[in-house]
């Protein structure tokens, strides 16, 4: 039986600008805060958590954008959850062992070097597709619904 990894990602949106880190560790290029669920939390509180430990804010009235889901290779289902915040409080902390936290204009977020799927990912924040399924059988496909 299949195992199942279930993760965030936030997506912080302040007028024209987006709070990104420069991810060092896996999955490295610029990229949304986020990480892993875990035991017995709920998959909204684990989004303001992660963004919590990896930004130093705090976030409100998060809005779930959809998902990103796709199996390994593994035996493993990973899945993606993606949340878009507008509202924060808080002192931003620009440096983590995740790699380097900073503002970035919206429009020049294409300039730089992205995280894996951050493209797919991207696709579902700024869209009305409620998720991506990703397929691999035939190369990296991604369908949208």
């Amino acid at each position: 039986m299949a195992k199942i990894v279930i993760t965030n990602m936030i997506m912080l949106e302040v007028g024209e600008n987006l709070l990104v880190i420069d991810r060092i560790k896996r999955f490295k290029g610029i990229a949304f805060p986020g990480g892993k669920v875990e035991s017995g939390e709920s998959i909204y509180d684990s989004a303001i958590r992660e963004f919590r430990e990896e930004t130093g804010l705090l976030l409100s009235n998060l809005q779930c954008k959809g998902f990103y889901y796709w199996e390994g290779e593994d035996d493993y289902k990973y899945f993606v959850y993606l949340y878009k915040a507008k509202e924060y409080s808080g002192i931003l902390k620009t440096a983590t062992n995740e790699g380097k936290v900073f503002w970035i204009e919206k429009d020049m977020l294409k300039n730089y070097t992205l995280a894996p799927h951050m493209e797919e990912y991207l696709q579902v924040f700024e869209n009305d597709y409620s998720e991506c399924f990703c397929t691999f059988k035939d190369g990296y496909i991604p369908h949208y619904r």
